[in-house]
């Protein structure tokens, strides 16, 4: 299946799967719903397709190095388990709630 996709300034894509939203892809990828949207403007996010690819921002995590959040990841212990702080890691992702960590969230180190 092609999809009519225009040119993606970032040349980064995330790929449809089964179960995927915006709001998941945004999570993951460590930018915003509206973002994606703007970034997408014919796409409808209430009828994503498996292997439509949509247009992510440039990369914003300047190392280019991300945790992915599994079950009972606290932004604590992935500062203990990467060697910094909890202060840098929200310098790095003001996206980010700490009190709300999502599995498969993309969190960005230094």
């Amino acid at each position: 299946m092609r999809f009519n996709q225009p040119p993606c300034p970032s040349g980064r894509y995330w790929r449809v799967e089964a179960g995927d939203t915006f709001y998941l892809i945004a999570l993951r990828t460590g930018t915003t719903i509206a973002e994606l949207e703007r970034l997408n403007p014919g796409v409808d996010p209430n009828n994503l397709q498996i292997g439509q690819l949509i247009c992510l921002p440039a990369q914003v995590c300047p190392s280019g190095v991300y945790w992915i959040v599994a079950a009972g990841d606290t932004l604590s212990s992935i500062a203990r388990a990467t060697g910094t702080t909890v202060e840098k890691l929200l310098e790095l992702n003001p996206h980010v709630d700490p009190q709300n960590l999502q599995i498969g969230q993309a969190i960005c180190l230094p």
